[in-house]
């Protein structure tokens, strides 16, 4: 499926700001997402590098949301018990928390950090929501080939 929304800045503070707004139609859970996924870019990466942020509607009505930027070394690392007092560390935990499944896609000269969200309207019809449809909860550093809206991207 093609992305509903493609955003292309360069990173830097005051533009996850403008991502929040931009997704704000998506719901708190992809904008707190993409606001954390940008932030690690900033952090990671470096301020003023492109990132690419996309955003679109699975089969099965989950909200995919695709953070792209050049460096497909710098990996995200899930922080285990991230100590309430740290200055950082839990923004991949909170991504896991409300994710269904996330991964990273590494390509020659790019990386996309990738996750599904249920969508706000599914809590509203009574879906179970903090419960994977799948087993599978990814994030633990291997390629995807179903991130970002290539055909094989079936789960």
């Amino acid at each position: 499926m093609r992305p509903e929304m493609t955003l292309e800045l360069l990173a830097a503070p005051a533009g996850v700001s403008g991502v929040r707004r931009a997704l704000r139609p998506y719901g708190t859970d992809v904008q707190l997402c993409a606001s954390e996924l940008v932030t690690n870019v900033i952090r990671h990466v470096g301020e003023t590098v492109p990132v690419t942020v996309r955003v679109w509607r699975e089969e099965g009505g989950r909200i995919r949301l695709g953070v792209s930027d050049p460096d497909p070394r710098a990996l995200p690392v899930l922080v285990a018990g991230a100590d309430t007092e740290a200055e950082s560390g839990r923004g991949l935990a909170l991504l896991d928390a409300l994710a269904v499944r996330w991964g990273v896609e590494q390509e020659p000269g790019r990386k996309t950090v990738w996750c599904e969200l249920f969508t706000e309207a599914d809590a509203d019809a009574g879906i179970d929501t903090r419960t994977p449809k799948t087993p599978e909860r990814p994030g633990r550093r291997r390629p995807s080939a179903g991130a970002l809206g290539h055909s094989s991207a079936r789960s």
